[in-house]
């Protein structure tokens, strides 16, 4: 039907132009964000361009139901302002009846958001805290860069050297501030390199000096050596058993009754149920006066789609905080939200087909 087909094709265009405006846009914005993370140093410079793919996989669900959201409240916009409703309307078409064309247009979408929100998102939720988690505890050796003052990993350490080799084992003018609730010292090394024997790594300084203060008598101690070893062996991994909910997979989740791992489930759950609520909302919340140059009717939608998706945020917290059950919250934030995108549909339909009965004229009978 040329119905159909016509708001098909003007759905997919505006959808896809969308997609890229918002993709760019957050792209953006998370490079600034990882590249200030990595700067610092909670990040690994070389993962930036991984972490930025893993985030941009987790924020996909939301962008394609934003992007849908949008493409529909603007060509429906727009056919109010090119006066290509009111023709529709008076040729018997009522705005319920293009429930099924944007719904047949925006169902690949849903899969896609459907298949990201329950796997892809738990997946890429898990990769990102392998990463900061491998960073985070790697070796204080490894955080040390030549020419830059380094902390360790808990904050007892300074490291500083001034050059290293090629294969980066060994260092020249090695300098290590440790503080400790008792005492403090200064070490200095002529070299320094890395050695492992069995499963422990450590650093070998060669031909340097110790300065140490007690912090209870301030009695100083000078010490010199000619090879000194210190530990710095690299941390385990967190477990599979302590990753946040976020990163657990569905599965998991429906096999446990915790708050939290409900909250997480809700949210999973509310970012489908939202995507499809969402393009109902569009076909009720698309109506605009042709006569008025403006976007209000964009920029209230706009405002729709934050609150609703913040409710979504809303629920989860309730949820994982055990204030309301993981049904209720489904059922009183997304069925309310569908009750509500029929009910103004209905009222559209119903005021578009009173107004132009209205308009219709009438045809006096003539006098025999």
């Amino acid at each position: 039907m040329l119905f159909d087909s016509t708001l098909r094709r003007d759905l997919a265009r505006s959808f896809g132009a969308t997609l890229v405006v918002i993709l760019t846009i957050v792209l953006t914005m998370m490079l600034i964000r990882t590249l200030g993370q990595a700067a610092f140093g909670r990040v690994s410079p070389q993962d930036v361009v991984l972490l930025l793919g893993y985030t941009a996989l987790g924020h996909l669900p939301t962008m394609l139901a934003l992007s849908m959201f949008i493409a529909v409240v603007a060509t429906l916009g727009r056919m109010y302002r090119d006066s290509e409703m009111p023709i529709w309307f008076a040729s018997g078409v009522g705005l319920s009846r293009f429930v099924r064309p944007v719904l047949r247009t925006s169902w690949p979408v849903l899969i896609v958001v459907f298949v990201m929100a329950l796997f892809v998102w738990p997946w890429e939720n898990q990769r990102s805290v392998e990463l900061r988690d491998r960073f985070e505890r790697r070796s204080d050796l490894s955080r040390v860069a030549p020419g830059q003052f380094q902390t360790s990993s808990d904050g007892r350490r300074v490291f500083f050297i001034e050059r290293d080799s090629e294969d980066g084992r060994t260092a020249r003018n090695v300098f290590i501030l440790s503080s400790q609730p008792d005492a403090e010292s200064v070490t200095t090394a002529h070299t320094g390199r890395i050695e492992v024997e069995g499963d422990t790594r450590f650093l070998q300084l060669d031909r340097g000096q110790r300065n140490e203060l007690n912090a209870q008598t301030k009695e100083k101690t000078l010490s010199r050596f000619e090879g000194y070893k210190v530990a710095a062996g690299e941390r385990v991994l967190a477990r599979t058993e302590n990753l946040p909910p976020k990163a657990r997979p569905t599965i998991d989740l429906l096999r446990s009754p915790s708050a939290p791992f409900q909250g997480e489930l809700v949210w999973r759950l509310g970012l489908v149920l939202g995507g499809a609520n969402l393009l109902l909302l569009a076909i009720g919340l698309a109506e605009t006066n042709p006569r008025r140059a403006s976007n209000w009717n964009l920029l209230f939608a706009l405002m729709s789609f934050i609150v609703y998706y913040n409710m979504i945020s809303l629920t989860q917290a309730w949820v994982a905080a055990g204030k309301v059950s993981m049904g209720v919250a489904l059922v009183g934030a997304h069925g309310g939200a569908f009750v509500l995108a029929i009910a103004l549909i209905w009222w559209r339909d119903h005021g578009n087909v009173r107004r132009a009965w209205q308009r219709t004229p009438r045809v006096e009978p003539s006098a025999a």
